[in-house]
């Protein structure tokens, strides 16, 4: 499986852009697949600059209803004509960052046809599956961290049901892609179990004390007693990921713009 990031809050080389968002290109043995569109057009740069073609993704994912992760959704659109794009029937949500900040998806695009809105869960192929995981219970404690949902004049705590997950099964592995694990990564794990995880933690407002964080120390313990390897990105937030891959060393690995690998 080949993995190239399009865009990411960092860079590993000087010509590619980057910004606060996400954006993966993924090629598995059936597809060429789109996970997330950052919140501008610097994924279609990137992947120009990488060599690949997104008029040939045949699967596009919008794994939650953030901007940076669905906004560049009308760039895509205009380059691709045929790939079904896939995000939660909850993604054009009225999402907020405090009252004045709507950091939702553009709800123009909302009747495209090339748009496929997903349950629980939606199995594609034998490779290919989308869940939510709304159903299942939380081990760990949900954090919203500031962002909210409207609804009337009123505004909630997020739970996520707009968040899903992307799962890989290809050559006897499960290779989960989360976007941003606002449900928790460490719930993510606990339900999906996967051997390769991709995507961002949400660990970037962790402020370490004295080189300590309690929540840092305990998802080092929980997800290092997986037989699983990570590739980190995005809203982890470099020093939290420094802590972490200090804790568990070669199973935990960082994905910056312009990268591209073999899983």
């Amino acid at each position: 499986m080949k993995i190239a990031v399009l865009t990411e809050n960092t860079a590993v080389r000087a010509d590619a852009a980057f910004e606060h968002g996400l954006s993966l290109y993924i090629e598995t043995n059936r597809h060429n697949i789109l996970f997330d569109m950052g919140q501008t057009d610097a994924f279609v740069k990137n992947a120009s600059l990488l060599g690949i073609d997104l008029s040939q993704v045949d699967i596009a994912v919008i794994s939650h209803g953030h901007y940076d992760h669905g906004g560049g959704l009308s760039h895509f659109l205009r380059l691709n004509s045929k790939a079904p794009v896939y995000l939660s029937r909850y993604a054009f949500g009225g999402y907020y960052h405090g009252p004045e900040r709507y950091i939702g998806l553009d709800p123009a695009l909302k009747e495209n046809n090339q748009l496929i809105f997903t349950g629980d869960q939606l199995i594609v192929d034998e490779e290919l599956t989308f869940c939510s995981c709304n159903g299942c219970p939380g081990k760990y404690p949900l954090d919203s961290a500031g962002l909210s949902v409207k609804q009337n004049e009123d505004f909630i705590p997020d739970t996520f049901l707009h968040e899903q997950y992307l799962v890989i099964t290809e050559e006897n592995r499960r290779v989960v892609f989360s976007g941003c694990s606002h449900k928790g990564i460490l719930n993510i794990m606990d339900w999906l179990h996967p051997d390769i995880l991709v995507g961002g933690f949400h660990f970037m407002k962790q402020e370490l004390s004295d080189g300590e964080n309690p929540v840092l120390q305990e998802a080092a313990k929980v997800l290092s007693g997986y037989p699983a390897v990570y590739y980190t990105c995005h809203c982890t937030g470099i020093p939290a990921y420094t802590y972490l891959k200090n804790k568990m060393g070669g199973q935990l690995f960082y994905l910056a713009s312009g990268e591209v690998i073999d899983i």
